[in-house]
């Protein structure tokens, strides 16, 4: 358990951690490419260290220092490991890696924790079968674990239902490259966290491989194509960043994030904008985005965020530090992250003495809370880190589970400590 300690008034720059999302899809590049790729600015953290012991075991050479990584790459010729591959409650890193081990050549199985088998991936599964994946959720209940029966990736046209996770849409085009003729992707539906599939996009391009998005909804990847080797910068991560903007909001005073800026594709730098409406200062220059609290408009808000789901946490508990109504909208699929996200925040919110409401895909949050309480945080980072800032206002917040942050910010608890 850690005890929160309160701060007034803070002034202080911080960096945060490499993003996870860029992270994980430049070790994929890399370990499917030809050469050596180094990625500096990585985030290591225990879902990192799941997928850098997973590509290991695929035949990728990982060799570490600090936070730079070399990837000595496998051409795209995986190994059929002999044991269970095992990725902790890592939803992008099975969800990729099951699009990822298609193109090798025997039987693979991909696992998780308790939560992980909890988590669903029938969506991608059927959309692999359609271009010559053999995939299969082993205990039937669409999740994992799964087992793959690969023999490469034919190729072709496949449809793929939207409306629960952009990843099994990244899972598909980081593995299309590598297929034996041509892949047309279609999106049937709602897409959510679409920034998400522009920054595997991104580190496709970065890595040497073109795919055309003539429409919102529709990807072409041609065949053959192979990622080359490359030195990669991860920039910080805009998920990670929100919890420190949001301590400027709710406590008042400066904090400037140095390795964040604002030509970055990651949807979670929306949350400066959002934070500018609820009357912040933001100010963003080459020396990264500035937050000034505290918040000054209150009154009802009503907030989309389909593409922004990782932000929502951190929203959730200013919401309850402004008066008025703050609806959180098109959320549902904060249902199958690390927790079910609505109930959990909805939970913990009541404690600190907001009023929370939960709904099927949306929340209603309304402040100001004022009230010390014990922080459940269902394994889930974001929950801890989100009622940590909390904490930073309110005497007496305690998280019951502070450890929890190594999933994607093992050092977040002294990155706190250092606003005041």
């Amino acid at each position: 358990m850690r005890r929160i300690r309160p701060i007034k008034n803070i002034h202080a720059a911080v960096r945060v951690p490499g993003s996870k999302s860029y992270t994980q899809r430049a070790f994929i590049a890399a370990a499917l490419g030809k050469g050596q790729s180094l990625i500096r600015g990585a985030l290591i953290s225990e879902d990192t260290e799941h997928l850098m012991n997973a590509l290991s075991l695929l035949g990728a050479t990982i060799r570490r220092q600090g936070c730079e990584v070399a990837v000595q790459g496998t051409s795209g010729a995986l190994t059929t490991p002999s044991e269970v591959i095992y990725l902790g409650n890592n939803g992008t890193g099975i969800r990729l890696l099951t699009g990822t081990v298609c193109l090798g050549h025997g039987t693979f199985v991909l696992d998780g924790n308790t939560r992980m088998r909890q988590r669903p991936i029938q969506a991608l599964v059927d959309a692999l079968k359609s271009i010559g994946g053999e995939a299969v959720c082993m205990e039937g209940n669409d999740c994992p674990p799964v087992q793959v029966r690969a023999r490469g990736l034919a190729g072709g046209k496949t449809s793929l239902a939207g409306g629960l996770s952009s990843q099994y849409l990244s899972a598909l085009l980081l593995a299309a490259p590598y297929a034996k003729r041509d892949t047309e992707i279609e999106v049937q539906g709602s897409l959510p966290s679409r920034p998400y599939v522009q920054m595997t996009l991104d580190v496709m391009a970065r890595f040497g491989v073109e795919v055309l998005a003539p429409q919102d909804h529709s990807f072409f990847i041609k065949a053959p194509q192979a990622y080359g080797s490359r030195e990669y910068v991860v920039e910080g991560d805009a998920s990670s960043a929100t919890y420190f903007m949001a301590a400027a909001a709710i406590c008042g005073g400066t904090v400037r994030i140095s390795n964040i800026h604002p030509g970055s594709v990651q949807g979670d730098l929306r949350f400066s904008e959002v934070l500018e409406t609820m009357g912040c200062g933001v100010t963003s220059s080459g020396k990264g985005v500035e937050i000034t609290g505290p918040l000054r408009h209150h009154g009802d808000l009503s907030l989309d965020l389909h593409d922004v789901p990782d932000m929502v946490p951190a929203l959730a508990v200013v919401a309850a530090f402004r008066k008025g109504n703050t609806i959180l909208k098109n959320i549902g699929h904060l249902r199958i992250k690390e927790s079910d996200r609505i109930a959990a925040l909805t939970c913990e919110l009541r404690k600190i003495g907001a009023k929370a409401e939960e709904k099927a895909d949306e929340m209603v949050v309304q402040g100001v809370a004022t009230r010390a309480a014990e922080i459940e945080c269902y394994r889930d980072h974001r929950i801890a880190m989100s009622f940590a800032v909390a904490g930073l206002a309110i005497e007496g917040v305690v998280i019951k589970d502070p450890d929890c942050v190594k999933k994607s910010f093992p050092d977040f608890w002294e990155k706190l400590e250092s606003l005041g």
